[in-house]
């Protein structure tokens, strides 16, 4: 099967059971407050095939850009009759609940597909929960600009004292060409820093040039790449290159960008004993013109991976939506105030890509990540108070709530459409954006 061919089916799986989860939760609750549902909808457009049981219309249209639940009397501009089973003729208090479950399954679903993973697989990086002690730091990068070193900890970043590794990247990569305010311990003095992170990669997410300390231990190697054919194993701790002490995956590739295609010497630690070999790197294209470097194809990422007992499954799951939940939020209010570009926010094409790469992956878990961070993403999007969205419906109850009476139906018309054509901007912008990201367009 053709890598596109995978892309599609991958998404179409992946999209069409969140939007499946998603729509249940309204449906679910409407029925159970007893709102007649008139369909149930994947896609919108013609309906292609479905069946009708009761009173509902289960269907799949012809256009698979989303999903609904119609529920009878739920358009304010339609006519209302007065039927206790009509959408607006129940209180605001079950519109709200209606309203807010369909995110809210989203929402549980990352929960749970997250808890299912660690409990058989929980795998990340070691230095990720550690003290932000800085192992390398790149040449003419914004770390190296303000004087940062080996072996200096940052003891804040922002507002966050002692910031762990994931800590600190997160508010990097969300603060490009924005200052970062830092407190830097060097040889036991503290000074503060003011460290600007560059705009880098398709995605134009901040770079700070700044790599965590930890043994260089080979974790991936890429088959047919120089250091595969030369005899390096999973498990080698990196040493040296061309004689000089390595540090730093970092380091390797600035070394290499200076010897481009000349042979180099890396020495290994292999079961107590150094080893030497010689590599050739190759010129590789990691995605555009711009990203093409000399490589060996060494990955080190030193990782733990160990199932979980369900508590701490659960546990573990919750908390990292939760700190994925304060990103996403970040970055839309990053986006708003333009300090992040577009480029960060990916769309239908690009979200085709991930999900490809995961479905290739070995095993099922990376797949399964992705997917429960595709429905928090869609959970959370949705609660946003824009008209149109669930998040927008929750807005209006509110308002009205306050104002003790339903805003007039033409003011709701007016801001609709405004919200739909504000919705079909944003959507072409971030399909502009991905085809931009993938190099078939300027």
């Amino acid at each position: 099967m053709s890598g596109i061919l995978i892309d599609i089916v991958a998404v179409a799986v992946i999209l069409g059971f969140m939007i499946l989860i998603h729509e249940f939760g309204h449906f679910a609750v409407a029925k159970l407050l007893g709102v007649r549902v008139e369909q149930f909808a994947i896609g919108f457009g013609t309906r292609l095939i479905g069946f009708k049981k009761g009173e509902t219309d289960y269907r799949i249209n012809l256009l698979p850009l989303g999903g609904y639940v119609k529920m009878s009397g739920e358009n304010p501009m339609d006519e209302r009759t007065g039927d206790p089973r009509e959408f607006l003729s129940h209180s605001r208090w079950h519109r709200f609940l209606i309203a807010i479950a369909g995110p809210f399954m989203n929402i549980v679903l990352a929960i749970g597909l997250l808890t299912i993973v660690y409990m058989v697989h929980y795998e990340h990086a070691t230095y990720m929960d550690q003290p932000t002690v800085i192992g390398w730091v790149e040449q003419d990068s914004a770390a190296a600009k303000i004087g940062l070193q080996r072996d200096d900890v940052i003891t804040r970043v922002e507002g966050i004292q002692n910031p762990t590794w994931q800590e600190l990247i997160a508010k990097i990569m969300l603060s490009p060409n924005q200052p970062l305010s830092l407190n830097v311990s060097h040889d036991g003095q503290t000074s503060q820093k003011t460290l600007v992170p560059e705009a880098t990669g398709p995605s134009e997410m901040g770079f700070g040039g700044l790599e965590p300390k930890h043994v260089l231990e080979v974790t991936d190697l890429e088959p047919g790449m120089p250091a595969d054919k030369a005899g390096i194993r999973i498990g080698d701790v990196m040493v040296a290159l061309n004689g000089k002490p390595l540090l730093a995956v970092g380091q390797m590739i600035d070394i290499l960008k200076q010897t481009k295609d000349q042979p180099v010497s890396l020495t290994v630690s292999r079961d107590g004993q150094m080893k030497d070999f010689t590599l050739k790197p190759v010129l590789d294209d990691l995605g555009g013109a711009d990203s093409q470097r000399y490589r060996v194809g060494i990955g080190s990422m030193p990782t733990k991976v160990i199932p979980l007992s369900f508590p701490e499954a659960l546990t573990h799951s919750f908390d990292t939506n939760k700190k994925t939940s304060v990103l996403i939020l970040e970055l839309v209010e990053k986006l708003v105030q333009r300090k992040v570009s577009m480029r960060a926010v990916s769309g239908p094409i690009g979200i085709a890509q991930a999900a490809g790469e995961a479905a290739q992956e070995k095993g099922w878990t990376p797949l399964m990540e992705l997917t429960a961070a595709i429905s928090l993403n869609l959970g959370i999007f949705n609660l946003l108070p824009i008209p149109i969205l669930d998040g927008g419906v929750i807005l209006f109850l509110f308002v009205e709530s306050l104002m003790r009476r339903d805003i007039s139906l033409a003011i709701k018309e007016r801001v609709y459409q405004a919200a739909f054509v504000f919705l079909v901007l944003f959507a072409v912008m971030v399909i502009y954006n991905d085809i931009r990201k993938t190099g078939m367009l300027p």
